[in-house]
């Protein structure tokens, strides 16, 4: 059996494997044939692994993040080994692990924030910048839950439900695809994927029981969306828009306050997914989400370092 079919059947049990990580989730968003998977076994066990997704562009390997796609990076069993063993059992996958990744000119990814220590990588050279996420425990009562809301959240729910905004869930992903893309025109920026691209995805998370997408009606008109999906330990928020127009009923409040209802029947956290831009972060510290960090970590060749030389000097001459 190979690495990447061992994998495969170990994505079948293993719970504390995040959804992004998934074998069914990186066939669809990279294709079958683009992602591969380092893979680490003891004892007849596999103990660590960190899946990659790898694509060329202008002759160059690039190791970097699928479309769609939050985090990827190691996965490392579950350990009740003391915490000083734990950070030197690290060290030694982590080494295994990158040992086993293929040449490449440009290495991108973000990690879970799972993992807390990257040392490793940093000894072999890599780079990280810290990333934030917002993640919401939504094992608590309802009532706690929503009391840490900060007001301006409560008053926004409480105006999507004066203005008889309803929350319907329906499979029509033109709908979502069309709202989404409201944002991207706006700003007269090309969508970053194709209708096709997310309906694949649609698919496939609803095979695995792992989508709910959601949509508030005002007067029995779609103005909001969101496409959610979820495994057994969080449910992220990847993607949604609204109408331009009626952005200020609340909608999208109301939108995340049905699901975090929906988190606290799974006993998962809801988790608002990471953005570094000012106002979605203020957004979602609305909410009462604790602030999580994670790593990007990157590595770059001296052929690439040489290609981006080579690009700023043209930029240069071109004037």
């Amino acid at each position: 059996m190979n690495k990447k079919q061992a994998y495969r059947e170990l994505c079948q049990t293993e719970q504390t494997i995040p959804i992004y990580s998934k074998d069914w989730w990186l066939d669809t968003v990279c294709g079958e044939d683009n992602w591969d998977v380092a893979l680490i076994e003891k004892g007849g066990h596999i103990v660590a692994t960190m899946p990659y997704y790898t694509k060329r562009k202008m002759g160059l390997t690039i190791i970097t993040m699928p479309p769609f796609t939050q985090t990827l990076g190691p996965w490392i069993a579950p350990s009740q080994a003391k915490y000083a063993k734990q950070l030197a059992k690290q060290k030694d996958l982590m080494n295994g692990l990158i040992e086993q990744l293929p040449a490449y000119d440009d290495f991108d990814q973000n990690f879970h924030y799972t993992i807390t220590n990257w040392l490793p990588f940093y000894w072999k050279g890599f780079k990280q910048t810290t990333r934030y996420t917002y993640l919401l425990n939504c094992v608590e009562n309802l009532d706690k839950i929503q009391s840490d809301f900060e007001k301006s959240v409560r008053t926004k729910i409480r105006k999507a439900i004066s203005n008889e905004i309803s929350i319907v869930e329906n499979d029509d992903v033109n709908i979502l695809f069309k709202l989404h893309g409201t944002t991207y025109r706006k700003q007269g920026i090309k969508m970053p994927y194709t209708l096709d691209e997310l309906k694949k995805l649609y698919i496939a998370c609803q095979k695995h029981d792992a989508v709910k997408m959601l949509f508030a009606k005002y007067k029995d008109e779609i103005i909001a969306g969101v496409f959610y999906v979820y495994d057994k330990m969080s449910l992220y928020a990847i993607l949604g828009g609204s109408d331009r127009y009626k952005k200020d009923t609340g909608a999208e409040y109301l939108l995340d306050w049905e699901m975090i209802k929906f988190c606290h029947d799974k006993k998962i956290y809801f988790d608002f997914e990471g953005s570094m831009l000012e106002g979605v972060e203020r957004r979602n510290r609305a909410f009462g989400a604790l602030q999580k960090p994670y790593f990007q970590i990157g590595d770059t060749s001296k052929r690439m370092h040489i290609v981006y030389s080579g690009r700023k000097l043209m930029r240069r001459l071109r004037g």
